[in-house]
């Protein structure tokens, strides 16, 4: 079977915060604006689609890292379809642990952070899982609509408790109850999203004139930075040159993946304003699986040999599996994350940790607590597997070669 999505395409993003700061009411409105919903979920009225446990329900809190896939070509249409998947995590510190799991396999990371709580102090404890595993990530102040909410403080949090360079792309129009849309600090133009239809659609607007002045000041701040990207951009910069659009989302992206900036960007979740340019964000700025640099292994051979192995489909198929689950129809459901190859529902796979090969019943994608049987996966798929019975978080599956197994060290 064809890949249906070239893995230039893919984004796979978790959504990590403190406790409250509106990770799944995020997730779910993107699934309602890529079309995996029809109907927004509400974490308080016990609807949201990620957060499936009774528990959770009943709690209004997420307790489990949940997985989707969902489909996005931008606000405008403006770019080939994406798919993204995507893992919304707890932001509990008694449930951290499910937060290291999924950044181990997951290429960016949207943070979020209460435009009025800022950063607090499991915000600290994600970004610094997020630095250990080099994690290019995206900063979203959600929130906006509520009293005390204050963009500018949290900006200046990011870069004074976490160390980031955070860059803002977009200025809210307003705040608390007046906030209204965003300035996009790159096409300096104001962005309002219809209430009508739920936040589906939206305009472009000149800047309001009480905020010309303020946004002058922060796109010329937006281009200082852009200018560090290259040297010739750095030349360009110092000749005066005018940077196009493309030129400077370009840059914005290089330093992104070199975790050099934090983009920021704002809005309120909850008001159905300012997730769907993060979701643009998250194509424009975030790494595709080939993106990133190849994943490390050790062959079974008398040497140890140490090997790449890149996100093609070439390469011989490697995967990690971060998390197993007990599904009551299914059994044991072992989460992985594909690195390099392909594989099939019925082939054996080579189990490193446990020095034993493996048969692979059936493949699943997984949509919170409901699955899609799928015949295959690639390089740069989640997915999760049953029949795994002796896989457990942090191994490694490959398929058998004649020279030799080939396996990656697993996560302490």
């Amino acid at each position: 079977m064809d890949r249906q999505t070239s893995i230039e395409h893919y984004r796979n993003i978790g959504i990590i915060a403190h406790i409250d700061a509106g990770k799944t009411t995020t997730t779910e409105r993107i699934l309602f604006y890529t079309g995996v919903s029809h109907k927004l979920g509400e974490v308080h009225e016990g609807t949201a689609v990620m957060d499936w446990m009774e528990q959770e329900q009943e709690r209004g809190i997420t307790i489990t890292s949940a997985a989707t896939t969902c489909f996005w070509d931008g606000m405008a249409h403006q770019f080939p379809m994406h798919r993204i998947n995507i893992i919304d995590t707890p932001g509990h510190v008694d449930f951290t642990i499910e937060v290291e799991r999924s950044l181990r396999v997951l290429d960016g990371a949207c943070v979020v952070f209460c435009a009025v709580s800022g950063v607090e102090p499991q915000s600290e404890t994600v970004w610094r899982q997020a630095n250990k595993y080099h994690v290019p990530r995206l900063a979203f102040v959600n929130k906006m609509d509520r009293a005390g909410a204050n963009f500018l403080r949290v900006v200046d949090q990011i870069e004074k408790r976490l160390g980031g360079r955070p860059v803002p792309l977009y200025l809210p129009i307003g705040a608390e109850e007046h906030f209204e849309g965003v300035v996009d600090l790159i096409q300096m133009k104001a962005i309002y999203w219809d209430e009508k239809t739920q936040g589906m659609t939206f305009k472009y607007c000149d800047i309001p004139v009480v905020m010309e002045k303020e946004c002058g000041i922060w796109h010329d701040k937006l281009i200082e930075i852009v200018a560090d990207a290259s040297e010739e951009m750095t030349e360009r910069y110092l000749r005066e040159d005018k940077f196009s659009v493309a030129e400077i989302k370009q840059a914005i992206r290089s330093l992104t993946l070199a975790n050099k900036i934090v983009p920021v960007l704002c809005g309120s979740a909850f008001k159905n304003k300012g997730v769907q340019a993060m979701l643009d964000a998250v194509i424009e700025y975030l790494p595709a699986p080939n993106d990133v640099p190849p994943i490390k292994g050790v062959l079974d051979d008398v040497a140890q040999t140490v090997v790449d192995r890149p996100s093609t489909d070439q390469a011989p198929f490697a995967a990690l599996a971060f998390k197993v689950a007990t599904d009551p129809f299914v059994g044991s459901l072992v989460y992985f994350r594909v690195y390099s190859g392909v594989v099939n529902s019925g082939d054996a796979v080579y189990n490193p940790v446990k020095s034993k090969k493996e048969r692979i019943g059936r493949i699943v994608q997984m949509h919170a607590n409901t699955r899609e049987e799928i015949k295959q996966v690639r390089a740069g798929d989640i997915a999760a597997a049953v029949g795994l019975k002796n896989t457990s978080t942090g191994g490694y599956t490959v398929r058998p070669r004649t020279s030799g197994y080939s396996r990656t060290h697993g996560i302490s």
